[in-house]
Order: C-alpha cells, then structure tokens, then sequence
C-alpha cells in the first residue's frame, strides 16, 4: 500500500457561525488576517516536507471560495511540493475540470509540474463540488460529460507530439493544439479519477484509471470497488490490482489511543465547520432528482438513515466512535489504527492507496507533525506485512 499525507489548508479561524449563513461562497474574505493565513501556508508546506522525509507521498487538492481549503490554485501548490520534496509523489486530487474553461492550459499545468518534479507528479480528475457550482459560474448541468471530453482532450495533448491537431468537441474547440513542454513521464503522467457512485466507474475502468473515493466508508467503498472488479471481468479485462483503488479518510496516530482520539476531535472541524445552506448544496441539475431530494429528506430526519448527497453534512451529528465504526476516520495508537485499516482493507476487498487526511482544523503544527510520524513510523511497517506493496 502506497500513503499520502493530504491536507485541505484550511483557514481555521472564524467568527461564530451564528453570524454568517455559509462557510462556502459568501463568507467576507474579510475574515482572513493575510499575515497568518501566510504562517498557515508555511506551516502546512512544512508538513508536507516532513511527509516526505517521513517516506509518505504527498497530495493536494483545490477548492474556491470557501475557508475550509485555502488552495484554490493546486497545480501552484503542486510546483511547490515538486521542488521542495524529494521522492514524496505528488498527487493532485483533483483538477476540477468540469469548471474550468480550457482543458488545454489544465495539460500544460500538469506537464510543467511534472517536469518541475522529474516524473513525480499523478493528475486526479474531478467534477467539482456542487458548493462551487456558483463560485466558478459554471454549469450543474451535465457536469460529467464536460469532464470526460476535457479528460480527453488532456490525455491526448500529453500524448501529441508531432505538431497540432485541432480539437472540436461538445463544450470544447482548439484550432492548434500542441503543448509545451510535454511531460517528463511517457506516455503520460498516472491518471485518477474520483468516484461517489458505481454507475460512474465503467468508464473510469475502461480506461484503467485509478479510483479514489473519499469519506464513503465500508460499505460504499466496497461497492465502489467491486463495481470496478466486476466491470473488468464483464469486459475480459485482468483483474484489476490494488494499485487502481484509493481511499481517502480522516486519520490521527497518537502515542497512546488516548491521545489519537483526542488528536482526532481536532480533526472533525473539517466535518463540523461545513456550514453550507441548499442553494449551495443542491444546486439544480447537479445530481439526479431522486439522489436530491433523498438528501433532503435526510436534512430533516437524520436518523432516518436515508442517503445523503454530499457526506459531510450526513455526519455533523456522529461521535469519534462511530466514524470509526464506519470506516470514515482512524484514530487511536499505532495499533489501533492499523487493526482499524486492516478491518477497513479487507473488509473492501483490498486497495492500495490510502489518503491520509491528517491535517485539519485546529489542530496544531507540532500535533500534526507527530501524528505523520507516528504513522510513518509504526503503522506503515505494520500495514506492509498485511497488505500488498503496489507500483506507483
């Protein structure tokens, strides 16, 4: 198994939610102290460093207008990571390609940093979340189906090289496409795509892209994954490795289980701060009408066990515990973290990357470094006996 250290950059310090409607999209900027949110950018590249020198992987990802992640620009953070590190990957989870106008400038991003990097860098595809729907102005409409042509369009400007040919898509037009520089990997760098439901993964498959899944817990990450499974078999396709599945969760490592429970409250801000009103949440067109209006009818009766259209609003109200019983966080010491992924691994049918979101919130520099080492250095030997190593 492959880990990866991955934090959203978040701008912790805010006002009492009852004065403002929305951590996403309409919270003042205001509210930022530019001078600290600088420290928080020095401290958290930091961490990432120590991740590296720890044997960790490192990834990152992007989000806009909104305090829970202040990267708003990942392919910047990347070339940051990709010239001070030195054997971490560097994996971009995700570009979100459906609201970006140009796929080609996405292309030459990812090439740049590649270089910059020397053949270090994996591009994670997303959609976008529904919350930035209205932050970006982009379309919740057919949101996919703009990925996938964008997804195209990049693959095959990576894999061009003599001269341009001309792009004329759905949503996209090029007269000259010819990227440069091309990438330091050949054909191209490793390719991610994240997915929420297994009607999403044929096409995913049929490519042999990776999978990553975020805070989709046991069983819909086993489904997720089985899915993939199935879908190659039905297809005469080898069965796929460990290597094509990625799990994203909260995860703190203490000394004792004590103090990994504690280290992991601290963590659950990034849960408990997603203040976002509907108008945000279900943006219309987005996601089907059915998945809507369930996740509505959960808002209103949490315990009714229907199913939620983002998760973290579905998971405010639940203690340490059962997130962990759920497979959403591991926390505790070094044992019990690695009893809870071992659970989690088998339990899914194997995978082989963990993203490990160890960073969030309030919790501290000095807190956050321990947990990385912590996990670096007595879970990751842990897990390699009971899992398989796979190539990255």
């Amino acid at each position: 198994m492959e880990f990866w250290h991955f934090s959203e950059c978040a701008y912790p310090d805010l006002p009492d939610p009852e004065t403002y409607d929305s951590v996403r999209v309409t919270l003042p900027n205001g509210v930022i102290d530019p001078e600290r949110a600088a420290g928080l950018w020095d401290r958290y590249i930091r961490e990432w460093q120590v991740a590296d020198e720890c044997g960790l992987n490192v990834m990152v990802n992007e989000h806009h207008s909104t305090a829970t992640c202040m990267n708003p620009a990942a392919p910047v953070v990347a070339g940051v990571l990709a010239r001070v590190t030195e054997k971490a990957r560097i994996l971009i989870l995700g570009n979100p390609v459906a609201n970006r106008p140009d796929p080609v400038r996405i292309a030459e991003e990812m090439a740049l940093v590649d270089l910059l990097s020397h053949g270090r860098l994996e591009v994670g595809f997303v959609r976008g979340v529904q919350y930035e729907v209205s932050a970006t102005n982009s379309k919740p409409v057919r949101m996919s189906e703009r990925m996938w042509e964008a997804i195209e369009l990049i693959t095959r400007a990576w894999s061009t090289h003599d001269g341009p040919f001309n792009w004329e898509g759905e949503f996209f037009h090029h007269r000259q496409v010819n990227i440069w520089p091309r990438p330091y990997q050949q054909p191209s760098p490793p390719v991610w795509v994240t997915a929420v439901n297994p009607a999403s993964i044929p096409r995913i498959a049929d490519h042999g892209y990776r999978v990553g899944t975020f805070l989709s817990g046991f069983e819909g990450t086993r489904k997720l994954f089985q899915a993939y499974r199935d879908h190659c078999a039905q297809t005469d396709e080898r069965r796929p490795g460990d290597e094509r599945f990625g799990y994203a969760a909260l995860v703190y490592t203490g000394k004792t289980d004590e103090e990994g429970i504690e280290g992991a409250r601290k963590l659950l801000w990034y849960l408990n701060s997603n203040k976002v009103p509907n108008q945000f949440t279900y943006p219309p067109g987005y996601m089907p009408y059915p998945v809507r209006a369930a996740g509505l009818r959960a808002q209103r009766n949490p315990a009714s066990g229907a199913p939620a259209a983002s998760p973290i609003p579905d998971l405010t109200s639940m203690s340490v515990q059962d997130l962990i019983d759920r497979g959403l966080l591991f926390a505790g010491s070094a044992k019990s973290v690695t009893a809870q992924i071992e659970r989690f691994y088998n339990h899914v049918g194997g995978f082989g990357h963990l993203l490990v979101m160890g960073q969030a919130g309030h919790l501290g520099h000095e807190e956050t470094v321990r947990g990385i080492r912590r996990f670096a250095e007595d879970v990751v030997p842990a897990l390699d006996r009971v899992t398989d190593r796979v190539a990255v």
